[in-house]
């Protein structure tokens, strides 16, 4: 399982009623405000992030939409120094989520910016982008379409099952594999189908997997973790 790192709680602290012995600290407050409806499932996946990246870790951010995920793993990776301590590779098979993206990360974090890595491609060329022989810590998706974009350029099943193979073989372990699949769209519950059977394969001795699905609420995305164990 990940390590939990203390120092990320009090980004996301529970009031002193709720029970101190949370299985992961910092998520009781964030998971409770997506239960009720005031948080986002990207949130939620965020503070899960915060326990498994650590300073100066390499992760790739499978689908970089608008810049918000890519952001996120730079501030969680970037040590003090001026020296890009940790990097991002970020990729997306639309021109405009890599300009979305680097307009944002030029905005925000400035000279940092060098520590992201921006590829326009598919998802499914993940090893091609990442270094030879190199183990990443974390990939994260976001499956659907590009918010504020063209709805009709999906993600599709079939290339995201080669990603998730993809990330499966680079991933270190005490690494996490996190997806965030957005059904509300043709073909989202299909992707969804998708990404469970490659979860529910993975041997359980190597792996822990989870989901979070709201029961009622058909249309709100679905949050699935993959933690490969240290050995």
């Amino acid at each position: 399982m990940p390590r939990i790192r203390p120092s990320c709680v009090a980004a996301f602290s529970s009031s002193p009623s709720h029970s101190p012995s949370f299985p992961v600290p910092g998520l009781e407050g964030v998971f409770l405000g997506y239960l009720f409806g005031r948080k986002k499932a990207t949130e939620v996946a965020h503070v899960v992030w915060e326990q498994v990246i650590q300073k100066g870790d390499l992760v790739v951010d499978a689908t970089c939409g608008n810049g918000n995920d890519t952001l996120a793993m730079l501030k969680m990776v970037l040590d003090d120094s001026d020296a890009c301590g940790g990097h991002v590779y970020a990729m997306d098979i639309q021109k405009d989520a890599i300009e979305s993206t680097s307009s944002l990360l030029d905005q925000t974090v400035g000279s940092k910016e060098k520590c992201v890595k921006l590829f326009n491609v598919c998802h499914s060329k993940m090893e091609e982008i990442v270094p030879e022989n190199t183990r990443v810590r974390m990939v994260a998706f976001n499956l659907g379409y590009l918010p504020g974009g063209n709805k009709s350029i999906i993600t599709v099943s079939e290339t995201t099952l080669s990603a998730l193979k993809a990330a499966e073989r680079i991933l270190m372990p005490g690494g996490l594999i996190s997806v965030v699949v957005y059904i509300g769209h043709r073909g989202g519950r299909e992707e969804l189908q998708v990404v469970e059977a490659f979860g529910s394969g993975l041997p359980v001795n190597d792996w822990v997997c989870c989901k979070v699905q709201m029961l009622n609420r058909p249309l709100a995305p679905v949050l699935v973790f993959m933690f490969k164990r240290e050995n």
